[in-house]
């Protein structure tokens, strides 16, 4: 069974496929066969010839990883509104299946030794909101039974948006392997300083910084997070 490893942010738009692609390159240039999933993308394109929607998140992993796999084999749902999963799947008319979605997985991990699970928005997003039900990216988590990333932005706010999250996923009894902090300028005397309190208030490391148009990432023993 392949080792896991999920990615969440402290938000939206805060760089989870940018950094979702660099691990997995990393992964595979270090000669471990990683593969990529993403159960949920809302905000996809749109096909103008086939009128479908076009998965870019999966896709700018796949080009960046050099996987040899399509968009559409490396998630379960994929809808055109860029809102909350929950509410693209209701304008969509689709009905979300975490049996689908741990199908898929399982299938796409076989073929991989490791695999990176990135989701969507942040770790309380909702996936499955109805009269019966309701179901948050945390639960998925723990579903998955696997350890999380937290991207954040490096820049101003991001000390009380990563120690709320922090807090959150604590509570909810989620292993949290590390920190990346996105945007990061090193040469900034505020973005060095959020590292050191992120660290400081939360006891999570910082385990990589990532600028912005990186090629690469550093993460000393990344295939040790997987799990």
């Amino acid at each position: 069974m392949a080792k896991k490893l999920f990615i969440t942010a402290t938000g939206t738009d805060i760089g989870k496929t940018y950094v979702s692609g660099l691990i997995v390159k990393k992964m595979r240039e270090s000669g471990f066969s990683c593969g990529y999933f993403k159960p949920v993308l809302s905000g996809a394109e749109t096909n103008p010839i086939t009128h479908t929607p076009i998965p870019g998140d999966c896709a700018h992993v796949i080009k960046t990883a050099g996987l040899d796999v399509e968009p559409m084999d490396c998630l379960s749902y994929c809808f055109e509104d860029a809102v909350s999963p929950h509410l693209a799947a209701q304008r969509a008319g689709v009905n979300i299946s975490i049996d689908k979605i741990k199908s898929d997985y399982e299938n796409l991990s076989k073929n991989y030794g490791y695999m990176l699970i990135e989701g969507a928005g942040g770790i309380t997003c909702p996936i499955v909101v109805d009269d019966n039900k309701t179901y948050l990216m945390s639960d998925l988590v723990k579903e998955f039974e696997v350890g999380v990333l937290i991207v954040a932005d490096g820049g101003l706010g991001t000390i009380n948006s990563v120690l709320t999250t922090v807090e959150y996923i604590k509570n909810r009894g989620i292993n949290i392997k590390g920190i990346i902090l996105n945007n990061f300028d090193k040469a900034d005397f505020m973005h060095q300083d959020n590292l050191k309190m992120v660290e400081k208030l939360t006891g999570v490391k910082v385990v990589s910084t990532v600028g912005v148009n990186e090629e690469n990432i550093d993460i000393k023993n990344l295939e040790g997070l997987f799990e």
